[in-house]
């Protein structure tokens, strides 16, 4: 049986003149974690408001566990709990009344939405904060409530629209601990952010949407040494740097990214992106400075986080086109039939 849970075909998305979402495919599988990442305006929104049916795809198709969300409605659309990036209270509404209200909403009845009321707010931890107005709770405190709000009908699938924004250490830590609990539990959950430090440790793979495209699907380590076209090394010398740094500079590939106290953080070319040739860089280069006759006191490679990532990323995509649509402007460059 496959462990897919969503399926997203050629789904595309305009309003008048701008394309929103171009054409993205992509899989979730049950009990995953996926972040969603891209900047501003680059179609994470528009995507999840679809899967969610809040729009209508101009194109593409929308499978959750192996039935079309456009062919079935609301009976798909229950399986999916929605958090959006902002959400309406109720004047003089506590947080009980609040739950209960959309419990109702979602056509819990009698002992059912009983139980589910007191399974969420146990879940999210808000029994002490029963009687309390809704407009009265702190920031981490309503994000968990729009949370329980989406969890009342037991949903097989999350989508959480930047559930971390405006949260402290704290509240981010906990919200990330009951994400995790929940893919324990074997729910699909995708998760957009501007915190990609949190998203790193919390999802086991990730999307990278730039102008409603996807330009990256994999996990952590995927991500990271894809998009490497050098490395980064940190070299602490036991001798003077001004040799060493002169050295550096003579050899083919090699450039200073920093100076550290006592040595420098070092860029090296790679030639190959398949991992042993990482491995073997990093140790030729080593060599190469031992025959040198320079003294390592310590010598390290340079973990890049996701933020460098996705940076090289769209870089690396807007500097191809750029230079694409230069070749299709040029009148030198012409089609043979």
């Amino acid at each position: 049986m496959s462990n897919t849970f969503v399926q997203i075909h050629n789904l595309k998305k305009s309003y008048d003149s701008i394309t929103a979402v171009a054409g993205i495919s992509f899989e979730l599988r049950r009990g995953e974690v996926v972040g969603f990442i891209g900047a501003n305006g680059s179609g994470k929104t528009t995507t999840m408001r679809m899967i969610v049916g809040l729009e209508i795809p101009d194109a593409g198709r929308i499978t959750i566990n192996g039935r079309e969300v456009m062919k079935n409605g609301a009976d798909v659309v229950r399986k999916i709990g929605w958090m959006p990036d902002s959400y309406g209270s109720y004047k003089d509404m506590s947080v009980f009344e609040y739950l209960d209200f959309f419990a109702r909403a979602y056509g819990l009845k009698g002992k059912e939405r009983e139980r589910r009321l007191e399974s969420v707010m146990e879940f999210t931890e808000l029994n002490d904060q029963a009687e309390k107005d809704t407009d009265t709770l702190s920031k981490g405190m309503k994000q968990r409530l729009c949370l329980g709000r989406a969890l009342l009908f037991d949903p097989e699938l999350l989508i959480l629209d930047e559930p971390a924004a405006g949260l402290d250490p704290k509240a981010r830590l906990d919200f990330k601990h009951l994400v995790r609990i929940l893919a324990a539990e074997g729910k699909t959950i995708l998760i957009s952010s501007h915190i990609l430090s949190e998203l790193e440790s919390m999802c086991d793979s990730f999307l990278f949407l730039d102008s409603g495209t996807i330009i990256h699907d994999g996990d952590t380590d995927t991500i990271k040494r894809t998009t490497m076209e050098s490395i980064e090394v940190n070299i602490h010398l036991t001798g003077p740097l001004e040799p060493f740094h002169e050295w550096c500079i003579m050899q083919k590939g090699v450039s200073l990214v920093e100076k550290l106290q006592n040595g420098f953080r070092l860029s090296l070319l790679r030639s190959d992106t398949s991992d042993l040739a990482f491995e073997i860089l990093r140790a030729e280069f080593l060599s190469s400075v031992f025959r040198a006759g320079f003294s390592v006191s310590q010598y390290a490679l340079h973990e890049r986080n996701l933020e460098d990532a996705f940076v090289d990323l769209v870089t690396k995509r807007n500097s191809t086109h750029k230079i694409t649509n230069k070749s299709e402007a040029s009148p030198n460059h012409r089609s043979e039939i």
